[in-house]
């Protein structure tokens, strides 16, 4: 025999609150059903808060009803009567690139003492490399250090950095940065999606740079990196005459045909009046690890002659390095241990440090 809505209504009036009145005389039972040996119904707290205290209470009238005569199954659920809750206000819709704003002159972010920027002729030399690493040596010797992936078209700061998140923007305007290593950080890469292409004219590449620089809270650093991307275009322009840059880095591999376009950099940066702190060469030999010999793949040397050549320090040597490929594109760069490799980029950062550049 099947039980009925009334039936389940009296065994309900049997369940009281602590001020003594039931379930029913508070009238909190709504939507009812009884459908063969199966029992539904909702107890509709007053508000949220009553709702979190009436568990037991939601508890002990499923299992009166559930051990009535003639229920197999009785459900219960617990809600709380009240306005529905507003929706949550979206995120302030950040949107980089577009066309520049006008600017008097050069300007430079609140907080940062120095901007280094770090360039090439021609890509492939490791530049991207050589800033990420040189960014963490700074910071592993005390430095207060912001990178700057510049490379519009193809950043690679947040595989080398290990970060892969979109910066947050409280108001739509103010971009705050992320942060890996010790290191401040800022890229393209993290406001697109992972494998999409940017297809910007120059005036969008410019605008972004000076979103990356401007609106980004950058906080307070010693020095800021700006890892640009390979030749002297737009945005080697748009850094060159809209910031206060202390100077340049060039990276070259030794071979005739890195130089060529090298010494096109350092054309360029002289152009722009901007100075050019000194030269890295990278790439300038490869160690065996089986048998320790040295071989010279790309040349040796070129990199330091032209720095000899132009009166221009050369800031260091490295050597084409296994561990240091797989560290980047583990996302924690080899400068961030304590190998050789590690110790090489922390000699540049020191000699950079000593000298007065970061």
């Amino acid at each position: 025999m099947s039980v009925t809505k009334a039936e389940v209504e009296a065994a309900l009036a049997r369940v009281t609150l602590p001020d003594g009145k039931s379930l029913m005389a508070h009238d909190l039972v709504r939507a009812l059903t009884v459908e063969g040996d199966k029992v539904r119904f909702v107890i509709e707290a007053p508000s949220a808060e009553v709702a979190k205290q009436m568990g037991p209470l939601r508890d002990a009238a499923e299992k009166i009803v559930a051990e009535m005569p003639g229920v197999a199954q009785a459900t219960v659920a617990l809600t709380a009567h009240g306005p529905a809750a507003k929706p949550a206000a979206a995120p302030p819709n950040l949107k980089i690139g577009g066309h520049p704003k006008p600017q008097e002159g050069p300007t430079k972010p609140s907080g940062v003492q120095r901007i280094l920027a770090i360039g090439s002729g021609k890509g492939g030399v490791g530049k991207s490399t050589v800033s990420s690493n040189l960014a963490v040596a700074l910071a592993k010797a005390g430095r207060k250090v912001g990178l700057l992936d510049a490379d519009i078209y193809g950043p690679s700061i947040p595989r080398m950095m290990g970060v892969n998140k979109k910066p947050a923007s409280p108001d739509g305007k103010t971009i705050i940065p992320l942060h890996a290593h010790g290191v401040t950080l800022m890229s393209i890469g993290f406001m697109m999606e992972e494998g999409k292409a940017v297809v910007w004219r120059g005036p969008m590449l410019m605008g972004a740079l000076q979103q990356m620089l401007g609106q980004v809270e950058w906080g307070e650093l010693d020095v800021l990196l700006v890892d640009l991307p390979p030749g002297t275009g737009d945005v080697q322009l748009t850094l060159c005459t809209k910031s206060e840059l202390t100077g340049a880095i060039v990276v070259s591999t030794p071979q005739d045909v890195a130089l060529i376009d090298a010494r096109k950099a350092l054309d360029m940066f002289a152009t722009l009046k901007t100075p050019v702190l000194g030269l890295i060469e990278n790439m300038s030999m490869f160690v065996c690890p089986d048998c320790g010999s040295e071989h010279q793949i790309f040349g040796h040397g070129g990199v330091a002659a032209e720095a000899d050549q132009m009166g221009l320090p050369l800031l260091g040597t490295l050597p084409i390095d296994l561990e240091t490929r797989l560290a980047g594109d583990g996302g924690t760069p080899i400068a961030a241990g304590d190998s050789p490799m590690a110790q090489a980029y922390a000699r540049i950062a020191d000699g950079l440090i000593k000298g007065g550049m970061a």
